[in-house]
């Protein structure tokens, strides 16, 4: 998985991308293409918010998760923890539905051997 980050407003230093990477690390999905984190700072108003967005790019729809805290490093820390739930949910999904197709064309493999009739796998599936 490519990890890009950016920093918006300020220069991150090599420990925070260290640390970004080692976390990011922690989302197990082999369907991840690429990893796009951007840190910016809070308005002048509050300066005790520092946001965090994550961009997994992924076959489909990108999961996206944005979070602000006082520190970079909780809000990372919260923004993956968020990821690696969506991420498992997609997983399941996929599972569930993969599952489902498998399900089916055996009950129509069943439903063609109690007719006597020969049925293709073709025509399950379609």
């Amino acid at each position: 998985m490519d990890i890009i980050i950016q920093s918006l407003g300020f220069k991150a230093g090599e420990a925070l991308e260290n640390f970004i990477r080692e976390k990011l690390d922690t989302v197990k999905s082999d369907r991840i293409i690429r990893a796009n984190v951007g840190l910016y700072l809070g308005a002048d108003s509050n300066p005790e918010n520092n946001y965090c967005e994550i961009r997994l790019e992924v076959p489909g729809n990108d999961l996206f998760v944005k979070k602000n805290s006082p520190h970079f490093e909780t809000a990372v820390t919260e923004c993956v923890e968020v990821l690696k739930q969506q991420v498992n949910k997609e997983k399941e999904k996929y599972t569930d539905s993969r599952q489902a197709d498998a399900e089916k064309i055996q009950d129509a493999l069943m439903e063609g051997s109690t007719q006597d009739e020969d049925t293709d796998l073709e025509d399950v599936v379609k």
